[in-house]
C-alpha cells in the first residue's frame, strides 16, 4: 500500500482505519484482534482513535485486543485525540460538554490513552477541536513535555481552520504534521473555504474523517444525495468499481492533496472497498462530474 510521509520518522498508510464505532460493533477481543490483523495484512498500519470514542471505552477495547498479541504494536501507528470533554458515566467528574486544552488535561488524557491502548507511546496526538478558550502556551508546554518524555512522537490538529492552525503553530517548538478534516464528495466545506488549500500550502497531508458522509449519500432521499448517487453509479460502471463507496474513496484519493481517508468500519468487505479504491484513476471529467453533482451546478 502507498504510504504518506508526515515527518522524517513518521509515515502513514494511505488508508487509515478508524475506531470511533468500535464499542458499537460488540466484538470479542479475539474478533477485534482479527480485524487489526486483517488491516495489517492488507497494508493498513495506521489506526485512528480519540479518548472520547465510545464514551471513553474504545481505546481500552482496542488495547485489550492488542494485548492478546502485543508484538503487533511495532507494525502500526496509533493516532489519538484529546480536548473534548463529554458527560459520561465513565467520567463522573465531568459536569458538562466543553473543550479543555489546558496542560494538565492534555497530560492526563495522554496517560489515560497510554494505559487504555496498552502502549508506551502514541505516534500522533491531535487536538480534537479548536478551543475558543485555548491558551496556546499551555498546549505548547504539554506538547514539549510529552515529546521530551517519549510518550508522544508527533502532534497535529483536527478540524482546524487556517488561522487556528497558524495561531497554535506559532507557539510550538515542534511542527504540526497533519490536520484531520471532514472531507467527502457530499460535504465540500473544507474544499471551498480554503482549509484544504492551507494543508497543501503547508505541505501537510490531511486525514479525512467521514469520507462516505456518514452514509448520507446511500440512505438519504434528498435531492443532493440522489443527484450524487446517480453520478457515482454512472462512474462506478465506467471504471469497473464494485460499489459507489469505492468511487467516493477514489474521488478523495485522486485529489493532489494526498488525502488519507479514515475507514470507520468493522467489516472486512467495507475496508476492502477503500483499499480497492486505490487502483482507480478518475479522469478529470469524472472528478469534476462528481463535484458538479455535489454543488448542484457546474463550476463558474
Amino acid at each position: 500500500m502507498e504510504r504518506i510521509t508526515l515527518a522524517e520518522d513518521l509515515s502513514f498508510s494511505r488508508i487509515i482505519h478508524g475506531l470511533w464505532r468500535l464499542a458499537d460493533w460488540k466484538q470479542s477481543e479475539q474478533e477485534t484482534l482479527s480485524l487489526i490483523e486483517y488491516c495489517l495484512e492488507n497494508g493498513i498500519t495506521t489506526f485512528d482513535h480519540a479518548d472520547i470514542y465510545g464514551s471513553y471505552t474504545c481505546e481500552e477495547l482496542f488495547g485489550n485486543a492488542l494485548a492478546l498479541k502485543p508484538e503487533l504494536r511495532e507494525r502500526m501507528e496509533i493516532v489519538t485525540k484529546c480536548g473534548i470533554v463529554l458527560e459520561s458515566s465513565n467520567r463522573p467528574e465531568h459536569k458538562s460538554h466543553h473543550y479543555n486544552t489546558r496542560k494538565e488535561h492534555i497530560l492526563l488524557s495522554v496517560e489515560n490513552s497510554l494505559r487504555n491502548l496498552r502502549t508506551e507511546y502514541i505516534d500522533l496526538l491531535l487536538i480534537h477541536r479548536p478551543d475558543p478558550y485555548m491558551d496556546p502556551m499551555q498546549v505548547a508546554e504539554a506538547f514539549h513535555e510529552l515529546k521530551q518524555s517519549g510518550k508522544v512522537r508527533h502532534f497535529g490538529v483536527s478540524n482546524f481552520k487556517d488561522h487556528q492552525f497558524d495561531m497554535l503553530q506559532s507557539y510550538l517548538d515542534v511542527p504540526l504534521v497533519t490536520n484531520q478534516l471532514e472531507l467527502s464528495a457530499y460535504n465540500l466545506e473544507n474544499f471551498e473555504d480554503g482549509t484544504l488549500n492551507m494543508c497543501m500550502k503547508k505541505r501537510i497531508a490531511p486525514m479525512a474523517w467521514s469520507p462516505l458522509a456518514g452514509g448520507e449519500i446511500f440512505s438519504s432521499n434528498s435531492e443532493k444525495a440522489v443527484r450524487i448517487r446517480e453520478t457515482l453509479t454512472k462512474i462506478q460502471e465506467e471504471i469497473g468499481a464494485t460499489g459507489v463507496d469505492e468511487v467516493l474513496y477514489a474521488w478523495l484519493l485522486n485529489h493532489p492533496a494526498h488525502i488519507m481517508p479514515i475507514v470507520g468500519s468493522g467489516k472486512n468487505l467495507r475496508i476492502k472497498s477503500a483499499i480497492d479504491a486505490l487502483q482507480h484513476n478518475l479522469t478529470l471529467d469524472q472528478w469534476f462530474e462528481i463535484l458538479h453533482s455535489s454543488m448542484g451546478h457546474d463550476v463558474p
